[in-house]
């Protein structure tokens, strides 16, 4: 799941993402809209950043329960990275696919893939990466142990 190949001058090199549905864990699917279509004919590249983020809290809600409103301690985005590899349109259903690749103390990454119903090849793979912080203070804060065991249900630790 994300391998991070090296850094070279500050920048994070190219990184190498399951293509493989049985790599993925949790799943959940997404409908197509027709305004989720650009100019182009398909679906335009931020909306896959939605679909991620779609399956990432669903994912929190259905499996951890997470209350996004009220629980003391929150998950916030730190990065998100995309690659695409072909187009979903509209109408389509999309099943997006998740898996933990790496579990912190303070942080998680979802490693996360977007298939169109039925294909066994990916429109895009990426990750998702999540701090977990005091609501208040917005320090970070360890993971709840709960919400730590789900995580660990869908962990599949990155390449070596």
């Amino acid at each position: 799941m994300p391998a991070v190949a090296s850094t070279t001058f500050g920048l994070i090199m190219p990184l190498e993402y399951s293509l493989s549905r049985a790599d993925y864990f949790y799943w959940t699917t997404i409908s197509t809209r027709w305004s989720d279509n650009d100019q182009l004919g398909h679906v335009n590249n931020v909306l896959y950043f939605r679909y991620f983020e779609a399956a990432v809290v669903a994912m929190l809600i259905e499996e951890a329960q997470l209350d996004w409103r009220r629980d003391p301690l929150i998950p916030y985005a730190v990065d998100v990275r995309c690659q695409f590899r072909q187009p979903l349109t509209f109408p389509e259903v999309v099943e997006a696919g998740l898996n933990v690749a790496r579990l912190g103390t303070t942080s998680v990454t979802y490693g996360l893939a977007l298939f169109a119903r039925n294909d066994s090849d990916p429109a895009a793979v990426g990750h998702f990466v999540h701090v977990y912080v005091e609501r208040q203070s917005e320090s970070p804060v360890a993971i709840p142990d709960p919400i730590r065991a789900v995580y660990q249900r869908y962990y599949r630790p990155e390449p070596v």
